[in-house]
């Protein structure tokens, strides 16, 4: 799904391997362990052979047996106390100690050699842990030094004597020229192995962060994705899918195969035929729950790869919502009208407040019950249109206002119960007002009217018709105060819920949508919060869960120097 390209910028040419294998112990360590390994077993062998040659009475001299005994109480230590490291680009004290050590042993055993015991095929050893710890100019040292040392020990041997020295020097220079080609093709070779290493190690890390994204991104996707093998087995559902297929809409499901409910048949054949024809679809299907509604769905199915390839080809369904769809273009449409609307609004208000004007005149003059039924039929149509035209122009001012708004000091609790009086009269309704103590929060009296009585409105929707069915409810600690206004209607659906506060969203086709969009905007402007949640209240007694909405807002606290602003708006 995404590119790896910008994971890995540093391109895949060879880097040194000291730099390569720089940030991966265990790679070091395995190294460091081998070589560690090869020189504890050269060492016991050394000293295994001392011990064979002076059990079988060849001649030799002490000096031999101490050097092979010394060297491998060297390796055992090495192994067991020495810690992982390369040996760098100069002659270092961990050059002295590792491949230092093993030139002068082997150079000993050589020198001090009384049989045709040939020791100098060992010098391989040093030089190859110098090519493979070190850089390539330490490694090309390694080898020019054990190169003179051969040079010099042929030169001693043949001073005076009767071989053919020529042909030693000779022999010595060929060898040395092998440990040169020895050097330069070990770095070269742990050179680009480290290179190697590091580009695997990189696509590694790149590939993990991109599942992770990935994984990221397909669980907060809002639509529904889901991954379906030819067995109809989900290797993958993200929540948005495991609440399109739950059979209660609040809760997600298990979704472990396509034929473990009747209800997902039509994505289980859908599935198949995408999975026969090796083809992709769009259709739109729909669910049937026992006891619900039809759950309407655009599905689109996708496969992960060509048939013929040999793999496992997996299908890959992407769900969503139709109501949820449909919700979205009338929010663009209507959005796109938003100013054009506000235009005609302003030109609706001055005739609209002339034909109730003119009603009212004219209902006065009228005792025909048959007649005055019609101007109250028009009187109420009228201020219907009025509140709409109210709605538009006020998200309008709030759009313009950009939500800065003067914060003012309100007493919330007397603010609350006098609102809640003024709708209860209004409404012949029982909203409940309940407080926790005396409350002072910075915001606007007007605005909190018109908070709560959009609230209030849309509790009265959905309420039943018990008296304790509408609670409000004021409560705070130290620094906040809260004001919510609970109902006991049934629970929202998921796709309503999720765009609540979006402007000319709407469940109902009479509503314009724009009353909890005003409630937010106007709980911005004074630095509040208003959110949706379910809760549990007391209703006659027995607790029962509805609907409620919480407005949080900034407390004003005189102990902690803030000074009153008395509120202008309120009444």
């Amino acid at each position: 799904m995404l590119s790896t390209a910008w994971v890995n910028p540093k391109g895949d040419s060879a880097v040194p391997w000291g730099q390569a294998l720089a940030g991966d112990t265990r790679e070091i360590a395995r190294i460091w362990q081998g070589f560690m390994t090869a020189r504890f077993t050269l060492g016991l062998v050394l000293l295994g052979l001392q011990g064979t040659l002076y059990a079988t009475g060849t001649p030799q001299g002490k000096w031999l047996i101490a050097v092979s005994l010394g060297y491998f109480a060297s390796t055992l230590a090495t192994g067991l106390f020495g810690q992982p490291r390369f040996l760098g680009s100069t002659f270092n004290r961990s050059w002295i100690l590792l491949v230092g050590l093993d030139v002068t042993a082997f150079t000993s055993l050589q020198f001090f050699q009384l049989t045709t015991v040939n020791y100098t095929p060992l010098f391989a050893l040093p030089i190859l842990l110098a090519s493979v710890l070190g850089s390539l100019q330490l490694a090309l040292g390694t080898a020019a030094g054990v190169t003179v040392i051969l040079l010099i020990g042929t030169f001693w041997t043949h001073i005076g004597g009767t071989g053919d020295s020529a042909a030693a020097l000779a022999q010595a220079a060929l060898s040395g020229a092998g440990y040169f080609a020895i050097a330069l093709l070990a770095n070269q070779l742990s050179t680009r192995l480290a290179s190697e290493g590091l580009r695997a190690r990189r696509n590694q890390a790149a590939a993990t962060i991109e599942r992770q994204i990935n994984a990221l991104v397909i669980e907060s996707l809002p639509d529904g994705v889901l991954i379906v093998d030819a067995e109809l087995q989900v290797r993958l559902a993200n929540p948005s899918a495991r609440l399109f297929l739950a059979e209660l809409p609040h809760k997600n499901s298990d979704i472990n195969n396509l034929a473990d409910l009747p209800a997902w048949e039509p994505l289980s054949i859908l599935t198949q035929k995408s999975l026969l024809t090796g083809l992709g679809y769009e259709e739109d299907v729909s669910l049937r729950f026992d006891g619900q509604g039809p759950r309407r769905l655009q599905v689109k199915t996708r496969l992960t790869g060509a048939q013929n390839m040999g793999g496992e080809v997996l299908c890959v369904l992407f769900l969503q919502d139709q109501r949820e769809l449909e919700a979205r273009m009338r929010t663009e449409r209507l959005a796109s009208m938003g100013r054009m609307s506000t235009a005609v609004a302003h030109e609706i208000r001055n005739p609209l407040a002339a034909i109730a004007q003119a009603n009212a005149l004219l209902d006065e003059d009228l005792t025909d019950p048959r007649q005055k039924s019609l101007t109250r039929m028009v009187g109420q149509n009228a201020d219907r249109l009025a509140k709409i035209v109210d709605d538009i122009l006020n998200a309008s001012n709030l759009s313009s206002d950009n939500g800065k708004l003067t914060p003012l000091t309100l007493s919330l609790t007397d603010a609350v119960d006098r609102y809640c009086n003024e709708w209860n009269a209004q409404h012949n309704a029982n909203a409940l007002a309940a407080h926790s103590g005396a409350l002072d929060v910075q915001f606007d009296g007007d605005h909190l009217r018109r908070i709560l009585v959009n609230l209030l409105d849309n509790a009265r929707r959905y309420a039943s018709d018990n008296k304790e069915s509408i609670q409000v409810r004021t409560q705070g600690d130290q620094y906040r105060a809260q004001l919510s206004v609970w109902s006991d209607g049934a629970p929202m659906d998921q796709s309503v819920e999720r765009h609540l506060f979006e402007p000319f969203f709407s469940s109902e086709s009479r509503s314009t949508g724009l009353g909890l969009y005003i409630c937010r905007e106007l709980c911005a402007g004074h630095g509040a919060q208003i959110f949706y949640q379910r809760s549990m209240r007391k209703v006659d007694h027995v607790a029962v869960e509805g609907n409620e909405f919480v407005v949080t807002m900034l407390r004003v606290r005189q102990d902690a120097g803030f000074a009153p602003t008395p509120s202008t708006n309120a009444p």
